[in-house]
């Protein structure tokens, strides 16, 4: 049995969607309205900053891809295109058999002289050499297989949020897509180099370190696929 006020945050948490969902009737999901990517700074160990190398009497600047101005993305506030292509697939197979048998035997013969009271305790009649016997066989065999294929082709343009102290650069994007009722969200975060930015500005999303990729959606079809809220629960609390 559930304890009653363990429902409690279930029930408002199912209230807040249902009241975010009643209100998107008609209308369907809202976007959300632009606001600024800059999350919580990350910290991690870092090298000494280390001053760029200076040419004299020289118009190139090391690491620019032009003599005006290097286009790519280099400080807070600059854009970079995120490309994503993932071709997952993945084919497990588990094939485990295993057979044990077991016999046990025990007698007593001899045991202080006291083999000869065994007739008076036992009036049936007894065999000292063969007190007890056990035996015990068991078998199992388990099959498994994982076969899954995935693919995800997308560009979105995300923004630098931080320079970190050897230059790496923290992006963070985030798109929405509206058809009809239905909202299709995209978000993208991590750490880039910058020399793995290309020279039209876009970068690969393999090149991202602590990658954060998340592609879904909601609207009434999502709605559908998912099963209610009840059943999530049962889900996860009934054992069987």
């Amino acid at each position: 049995m559930i304890p009653r006020l363990a429902l409690l945050p279930l029930l408002a948490l199912a209230a807040c969607g249902a009241a975010e969902r009643l209100s998107e009737i008609g209308r369907g999901p809202q976007l959300a309205a632009i606001e600024n990517p800059a999350g919580r700074p990350i910290s991690m160990p870092m090298p000494a900053a280390q001053a760029a190398p200076t040419e004299a009497n020289s118009l190139w600047r090391a690491g620019s891809r032009t003599f005006l101005r290097d286009q790519r993305a280099a400080q807070v506030g600059d854009l970079v295109t995120v490309l994503v292509q993932i071709e997952d697939r993945a084919q497990l197979n588990n094939s485990t058999e295993r057979t044990r048998a077991n016999t046990e035997g025990m007698g007593l013969p001899r045991l202080l002289g006291l083999e000869s009271s065994y007739a008076r305790l036992l009036p049936g009649g007894i065999d000292p050499s063969r007190l007890m016997e056990g035996s015990s066989d068991s078998s199992s065999r388990g099959e498994g297989a994982i076969q899954r294929t995935e693919t995800v082709t997308l560009r979105v343009a995300a923004t630098v949020t931080q320079t970190l102290p050897n230059g790496n650069l923290v992006v963070a994007g985030r798109q929405q897509v509206r058809v009809n009722a239905e909202m299709r969200d995209l978000q993208v975060s991590g750490i880039i180099r910058p020399q793995d930015i290309a020279s039209d500005n876009t970068v690969k999303h393999d090149r991202l370190a602590e990658a954060r990729i998340a592609y879904g959606g909601r609207g009434t079809v999502s709605d559908v696929q998912q099963p209610r809220y009840g059943q999530q629960l049962l889900d996860i609390v009934l054992p069987f």
